[in-house]
């Protein structure tokens, strides 16, 4: 293995932990909006049950399918998060033993002759 191979491959695995951490970061903010559409739902329906909204079955049935959406949107983007943070810890892995492997030498350090 030539001192090259190691370097390609740690590059190559910081790319991809670069692209798992995008990933990472759109499913946070897709289960904030999640939450955010929950409790939005929630909120209408309430206000629809204690009659601060006119009885209107589209903002029922619209208050329904927010809640319902964002349920399952949190739970895709939970699990997706989850999957991609494993990913990510795995990738860290395997650069941190492939920078291991290398003969890394200290500025000044004298070679041996």
């Amino acid at each position: 293995m030539t001192e090259d191979e190691p370097i390609d491959e740690i590059s190559m695995i910081e790319a991809r932990r670069e692209q798992l951490a995008e990933v990472a970061e759109r499913c946070r903010k897709i289960i904030l909006v999640s939450k955010v559409a929950i409790a939005g739902g929630i909120a209408l329906l309430i206000a629809m049950v204690l009659g601060l909204f006119g009885p209107n079955q589209v903002a029922a049935i619209g208050s329904i399918a927010l809640v319902l959406g964002g349920i399952v949107s949190l739970g895709s983007n939970v699990s997706t998060l989850q999957q991609t943070s494993a990913a990510i810890s795995a990738a860290e892995l395997a650069r941190s033993e492939l920078i291991d492997r290398i003969d890394l030498k200290l500025i000044g350090e004298s070679t041996p002759s």
